[in-house]
């Protein structure tokens, strides 16, 4: 097995620059912008680029990876709230407008059979992961809907930034469709009686 041996400051430095330049243009357009565009943008050469991702869809990996950690990190950070339903909603809320302007994580949600490298495929199961977890809490609380898994939450949260995402045309907010789903997750309350 190799190891690689660390980056020069430079080099490092012209890393961070592509993949900031990449982040902005991905979010903002997609996955199609062409990597000269963000060489440009990152101000180096194309073959800055190209020594650090030797392929468009290695840069766009690495931008969506490092979304999914930090994403993962935050929902993980929430598992000692006081409150674990508002913890759990919260964090939906926030999930949901962090990535429903984000091009880069819409084409990651629709590029689901596409292979992924393992470090993303990773990167997604820690991410559920810290949501299961999230959930489980705020179920135990009584907050949330027994009846409600890991999978059905991803797949609301999935389809409410694809359907905000789908309207190019529109900028609907997502928050409507997102209080119901919020609505539609918490845990009834007993009648009176």
């Amino acid at each position: 097995m190799t190891t690689q041996k660390p980056l020069r400051a430079d080099a490092l430095r012209n890393r961070e620059q592509v993949l900031r330049a990449a982040r902005e243009s991905f979010a903002a357009e997609g996955s199609s912008v062409p990597l000269d565009v963000i060489a440009r943008r990152a101000g180096v050469g194309p073959g800055t680029v190209y020594r650090h991702f030797p392929t468009k869809e290695a840069l766009y990996e690495a931008v969506v990876l490092d979304r999914f950690r930090l994403l993962a990190d935050r929902a993980g950070s929430l598992a000692d709230a006081a409150d674990p339903g508002t913890a759990l909603l919260g964090f939906i809320q926030d999930l949901v407008k962090e990535a429903a302007p984000k091009k880069d994580l819409i084409d990651a949600l629709d590029r689901a059979g596409i292979p992924l490298g393992p470090g993303l495929v990773q990167a997604a199961t820690d991410l559920r992961a810290a949501v299961g977890r999230l959930l489980g809490l705020a179920q135990q609380a009584g907050a949330v809907r027994a009846d409600i898994g890991t999978e059905d939450v991803m797949l609301l949260v999935s389809g409410i930034i694809l359907a905000v995402q789908r309207h190019d045309d529109v900028h609907p907010d997502p928050g409507r469709a997102l209080a119901v789903v919020c609505d539609g997750l918490r845990a009834p309350r007993p009648s009176p009686g």
